[in-house]
């Protein structure tokens, strides 16, 4: 007796009437109502979160004319993620407690000042409350501490992004004034420079002043010395002035009386002359004679008219030096009277020269000190000018809207650029290769519930162990690949779960479906009854240990052996990337390890039918009930 035809006879026995028709139906069609329902039920969870109510409460009153926990509300009802309910805190914290909101996002009253408070340096946390109850739905929580977070972090970018915009206009004002600093500055050492000019010349000239002071006080010292004795002699010259000028008057009096005597004489001898040719003509002398006459006497007299003359000269020299010696006796009277008062001056001109020497030497001394200085203030302004000019293109001076990009980076400076080399696209999708795997397995084991893992009829016929242990396999080989086209159509065109390589995904089913119904048929083969108990529970170790729904390398370390040793792991792992992204080499990993468990199963259900070929009394009663 051949496998096949063992097989067949199997597959007879189980479809010989209408109810055994149908429950081999039903269980062809137990993994397409373990995965397909489910995966039908949770296929797109986060699409349907707009039915889930939750609640918001806004109790901020705002600050400085704005009022953001409005805004925040406002954006929330907008958005329609969630079936929103603005309520009052009161009624959120009931509707949360008796499961009539999921959750409950509350914004306090001071939400908005402590947001805006760190414009006033004055820094507040803002807080936003969250209210959840587990008892309603753990999930529910978990998503809430997810929008409550996203959230948060929208306030917080749009926030930091005003103040970050507030911060980079600061800079531009600091820019602004720092500009208007260095152009001030610029003229601060432009004026310096020219105050250091007029510095040096002040300097020069406060020098030539200490020069000429000092020889100023050094010839008023002299003449000062020299003028000691000028109110005693100029009292003498007075004195002495004064007879001179008497003497003068009295030598002026006597010249005048003798040039009035010389010029009646001269007068005389006119008048004689005038006589004395009257007399001639009378006397009968023609006129040449008398003439003759009058020349005679005109040089007689010419003596006596040249020293009238001369005394006439001598007498206004006389007046002259009279009138001299009287003013110059006059003016040594007033310097007599003045030079006591001249030398006084003089002593004093001396004692304030020597106090101006020494100010002119105190005003050298500064104006040098000064120049120090000015030349100081002169290389500190350039170097001011030269200081804000660098610092003036350190300082960032954006235009509007590159501020406004640069402080939407500030708030919110890393963007996550996913790149997805293989997507799910649904949550559903995500726990597909989990669920699939999950319900050929147990598809594998509601088989044995009908299925005899070896045939009685074959064994007792003497066929061989290898043909009645891949006989008891094949019926069930069969079902499960039926099970699995069945679920694989399902899942693909009823549920609309995404294959990126369907045949592909469904070759792999089917060697899935294989190796597991090889292993629930070696322990059922090999144990019996205690087989279907040892494959539940290897199921449960599988369910445990696969990472079908969170990462395998979360599972508690004791459980690391597991996931590499049982098979589920690696249908899952091919299932991922069969329906994720393709065929890759890696599958053919999993691939090696499901047909070693296809060929161990198989060995062992040799060993069994082996085994089982040695009949004791306990095992033939059953059949010979039968």
């Amino acid at each position: 007796m051949n496998s096949l035809r063992i097989a067949r006879n199997e597959l007879r026995r189980l479809t010989g009437g209408t109810l055994p028709k149908l429950a081999v139906a039903a269980i062809v069609l137990v993994p397409l109502l373990y995965a397909s329902f489910y995966l039908y039920a949770n296929y797109d969870p986060y699409g349907r979160l707009n039915k889930l109510p939750a609640a918001v409460v806004t109790a901020d009153a705002g600050a400085q004319g704005r009022n953001i926990g409005r805004e925040v509300t406002d954006e929330l009802v907008k958005s329609g993620t969630f079936q929103w309910h603005e309520v009052s805190a009161e009624e959120a914290d009931q509707g949360v407690r008796d499961d009539r909101y999921s959750f409950a996002i509350t914004i306090p009253r001071d939400f908005s000042s402590a947001l805006l408070s760190s414009g006033e340096f004055k820094p507040q946390q803002a807080t936003i409350t969250l209210t959840t109850n587990d008892a309603n739905n753990y999930l529910s929580g978990t998503i809430a501490k997810q929008v409550a977070e996203q959230v948060r972090k929208t306030i917080a970018e749009k926030v930091g992004s005003e103040a970050a915009d507030k911060f980079l206009l600061g800079f531009s004002t600091i820019y602004g004034k720092l500009s208007q600093a260095a152009n001030g500055a610029g003229q601060l050492a432009s004026g310096s420079g020219e105050l250091l000019n007029g510095q040096r010349q002040l300097a020069d000239g406060a020098s030539r002043l200490a020069t000429g002071s000092t020889e100023l006080s050094a010839g008023l010292n002299t003449l000062r010395d020299s003028t000691a004795q000028l109110p005693a002699k100029s009292k003498e010259l007075a004195e002495g002035a004064g007879q001179v000028a008497a003497g003068n008057a009295r030598v002026a009096q006597v010249g005048s009386t003798l040039a009035a005597g010389s010029a009646e004489l001269q007068r005389e001898l006119d008048n004689v002359g005038q006589r004395l040719a009257q007399r001639l003509r009378e006397g009968g002398l023609s006129e040449p004679e008398v003439q003759h006459a009058l020349s005679v006497l005109r040089q007689l007299r010419s003596p006596v008219d040249q020293a009238n003359a001369k005394v006439q000269e001598a007498n206004g020299q006389l007046t002259a030096l009279a009138d001299g010696s009287r003013r110059v006796a006059e003016g040594a009277a007033q310097l007599a009277g003045s030079a006591p008062a001249l030398t006084e001056g003089i002593g004093k001109a001396a004692t304030g020269a020597g106090q101006l020497k020494d100010g002119a030497a105190q005003l050298n001394t500064g104006e040098q000190q000064a120049l120090s200085g000015t030349t100081r203030l002169q290389e500190g302004a350039t170097q001011l000018k030269s200081g804000l000019d660098q610092g003036l293109t350190q300082i960032p001076n954006p235009d509007d809207p590159t501020r406004t990009a640069t402080a939407n980076t500030i708030a919110d400076p890393v963007a996550v650029n996913s790149v997805g080399q293989a997507s799910a696209g649904t949550y559903g999708a995500g726990l597909a290769p989990f669920f699939i795997a999950l319900a050929t397995w147990i598809g594998a084991f509601v088989l044995f519930l009908l299925l005899r893992p070896l045939s009685t009829r074959a064994l007792t016929a003497g066929a061989s162990p290898v043909r009645v242990a891949i006989g008891g396999w094949l019926s069930a080989a069969v079902l499960g690949i039926a099970q699995v086209v069945v679920l694989f159509g399902a899942v693909i065109w009823l549920v609309g779960i995404p294959v990126a390589q369907p045949a592909g995904a469904i070759g792999f089913a089917v060697l899935v479906s294989l190796a597991f119904t090889a292993v629930v048929h070696a322990l059922n083969a090999l144990f019996g009854a205690v087989g279907k108990f040892l494959g539940l529970v290897l199921l449960v170790l599988q369910l445990v240990s696969a990472g079908g729904t969170f990462p395998w390398q979360t599972i508690p370390d004791a459980l690391y052996p597991l996931h590499v040793v049982l098979p589920m792991s690696y249908a899952i792992d091919g299932f991922r990337h069969l329906l994720y992204s393709g065929a890759s080499l890696k599958i053919l990993g999993d691939i090696g390890v499901l047909l070693a468990y296809l060929v161990g199963g198989l060995l062992v259900s040799v060993l069994a039918a082996r085994k089982r070929r040695m009949w004791t009394v306990s095992q033939l009663k059953p059949e010979l009930s039968l």
